[in-house]
């Protein structure tokens, strides 16, 4: 049945084939081979120009396949999207951050904590306890052809291993270990073994650094941890107080055993120089005793003498047949040999 003719003064209905066939006949004879090649020109040098930032490399595909990776500046590919450039940030330091996420950055970071967070940063330690370890991967694009194509979704995969990386090496630890000494260590053996699952991915990722930001006990026994990372505390104190103490007393004791032994050593010197002396000064003795009996006799007389006159003191002679003393040297006193109370001899 056809349709019913229009109404006088109502336009007849049209579909879009129609339209675009009465534009075409309206619109065609203006268009040129002129316009139309100076059109394909422009399109063309429109799509054959691009421009690579300094931070990273441009990827230039032909029909789908690896043409060649351009570098930053002012490039050229085929025009008509024949090639495309996909750049790829290789100079930037990327990072993932795990267990929380950096809502503002700035002088005052502020982060937040989602439940999706927490079930990635709580872990299981090796003595059964569940820690809560929020940790950064920084990392740089070091092959931008094998991070486009070598695995679909490059930073998801990263985030994957590195989750199971550090759950791996969380859960060969107790629980006082990853809260106190052994976070350095931690993220060295993490970044070792990131690095080597990389590798065999062969993703096209570098490890530039990892940091574990706050290690700490669930919120229901935090206050348990504390005590014992008090105690651990105090316990190091207590050991470092004994390790010093220890060795302020073998020092002085290695002096003291040190200056003993020089004394004892000067001692001996001296005993052995003492008798070494007498021994010749004797043979010198013997030698003027058996040229000069006489004389040497007295000599050694006087000598005496006069090493034992000094400590006698006073001496009194007596005459005979008197029955007080006569002063004969008053060295005690410091009054003349002759000033005595009954006069002088």
């Amino acid at each position: 049945m056809a349709p019913p003719p229009p109404s006088p003064g109502q336009p007849p209905e049209m579909n879009p084939a129609d339209i675009i066939a009465l534009l075409w006949k309206r619109y065609a004879a203006g268009v040129t081979p002129i316009v139309i090649v100076i059109l394909l020109m422009g399109v063309g040098a429109w799509t054959s120009v691009y421009t690579v930032a300094t931070e990273g490399e441009a990827v230039v595909k032909r029909f789908g396949r690896v043409a060649r990776v351009a570098e930053p500046g002012l490039n050229f590919k085929l025009p008509f999207f024949i090639e495309t450039a996909t750049f790829v940030p290789t100079e930037r330091v990327l990072k993932e951050e795990f267990g929380f996420r950096t809502v503002e950055p700035g002088q005052r970071t502020t982060y937040t904590k989602t439940a999706q967070d927490l079930e990635v940063s709580l872990m299981l330690t090796g003595d059964l306890n569940v820690i809560d370890v929020e940790w950064v991967v920084q990392y740089q694009i070091a092959d931008p052809v094998k991070f486009l194509h070598s695995v679909r979704a490059p930073v998801e995969t990263l985030r994957d291993i590195a989750e199971a990386t550090m759950r791996q090496i969380v859960g060969n630890r107790v629980a006082s270990d990853v809260l106190t000494i052994g976070r350095t260590q931690i993220a060295v053996e993490m970044k070792e073994g990131l690095t080597r699952s990389l590798d065999a991915y062969d993703i096209g990722i570098a490890i530039t650094s990892i940091e574990l930001q706050d290690v700490l006990p669930p919120e229901r026994v935090k206050p348990a941890f504390d005590d014992v990372n008090a105690a651990q505390q105090e316990r190091e104190r207590l050991i470092n107080e004994a390790e010093r103490s220890r060795n302020q007393v073998l020092a002085r004791a290695e002096g003291e055993a040190l200056q003993l032994v020089a004394q004892a050593e000067g001692y001996a010197a001296e005993r052995v120089n003492t008798a070494r002396g007498q021994a010749e000064r004797y043979l010198a003795l013997l030698e003027a005793y058996e040229a000069a009996p006489q004389v040497t006799r007295q000599r050694m007389f006087l000598e005496a003498i006069d090493d034992v006159l000094p400590a006698v003191g006073q001496i009194y002679v007596i005459e005979p047949g008197q029955t007080g003393p006569l002063p004969l040297l008053n060295l005690g006193n410091g009054q003349p040999a002759n000033a005595t109370k009954g006069g002088s001899r």
